[in-house]
């Protein structure tokens, strides 16, 4: 498959990317290389390798946060983080499963992060919650290739 000239890395790296804070789709570059042929065994494989790792970033880039940092330059009240946390804690890293979801997906994974969840359970449901989406995707491209 020569997807945009890039092949499977370019669906890697940009779905790794849109796991970050870049704002495009993973779901739109996915449907893209299904229908231009891609092998779709493959494509699931590179795009949930690549939303994940690009999760875990965004996982690292709040693990590396300071409650100081939002406190003193985005004047967010330690009230409001205390109240944030204790719904993390709530849920734990269980919330990864939701990381998949457009917008709020970031703020989860960086909230994950931020709020010391442990990374390996953090790491396996993330996995878990994007290796779906991209199967779930991909079933419904095919159904609905069959209809037209």
């Amino acid at each position: 498959m020569e997807f945009l000239g890039w092949g499977y890395l370019g669906l890697f790296w940009g779905c790794f990317l849109a796991a970050t804070v870049f704002p495009f789709s993973s779901d739109a570059i996915f449907l893209a290389s299904l229908a231009l042929g891609s092998n779709t065994f493959l494509a699931i494989l590179w795009a949930t390798l690549g939303n994940w790792l690009g999760g875990l970033t965004s996982y690292w880039v709040g693990y590396a946060g300071k409650w100081q940092w939002l406190e003193k330059w985005f004047k967010v009240k330690p009230e409001t983080l205390e109240k944030q946390k204790s719904k993390v804690d709530k849920y734990g890293s269980w919330l990864a499963l939701l990381t998949w979801l457009p917008l709020i997906g970031d703020v989860f994974a960086i909230a994950l992060g931020f709020y010391k969840t442990n990374f390996y359970a953090t790491a396996f449901f993330m996995l878990i919650g994007k290796f779906l989406r991209f199967v779930v995707l991909a079933l419904i491209f095919f159904y609905f290739k069959e209809l037209l």
